[in-house]
Parts: structure tokens; sequence; C-alpha cells
């Protein structure tokens, strides 16, 4: 599930939808923090984010923050099982 600006969206075909149809078609993210933790015995991992977006022809940044939770594959890689965004509008 993505929570995009307190919008939710469940399901990979909508998520992509949600993300391939925002208004703007570059975009230059610089992160300035990262936090992790484990969660729980099957090996996942949460992880917060904040910093700073630039969109093409935009003068000011935009300062955002993004949790999400991932999860192992038998495979050995990770997926995300859920993911917060939002902009800070402070």
């Amino acid at each position: 599930m993505l929570t995009f600006e307190g919008q939710k969206i469940q399901g990979s075909t909508n998520i992509v939808t949600k993300l391939t149809s925002l208004p703007f078609q570059q975009c230059k993210h610089a992160i300035t923090t990262v936090d992790c933790q484990p969660s729980g015995p099957a090996g996942g991992m949460l992880v917060f984010v904040s910093g700073n977006l630039q969109l093409l022809g935009e003068s000011h940044a935009l300062k955002f923050s993004q949790m999400f939770h991932l999860m192992p594959t038998p495979q050995g890689s990770f997926y995300v099982l859920n993911d917060i965004f939002r902009l800070n509008y402070a």
C-alpha cells in the first residue's frame, strides 16, 4: 500500500498508475537523513527518509518525508510492503 499525501493506494498496478500520473516529468531528490530499524522476526526493515525535491523549472525545493517498510523475499532481495510519502509545508 502507498499513502501519498493522505491518499491510500493499494495494489502494484494502482501504485504505478498514481506515480506515472504525477504532474511533472523530472524530479531530483536530495536526501538529508535516513533512519532504519529492523522490524520483526521475518527480517523486515523500517526506513524513514527526509530531504528535498527539486522539480524541473522550479526555483524552490520542496521538503519531503517518506517512510517505507521493506520485507525480504526468499531470493534474498526486498520488496516494499508499505510506503508513506508527505510533502512538508512549513
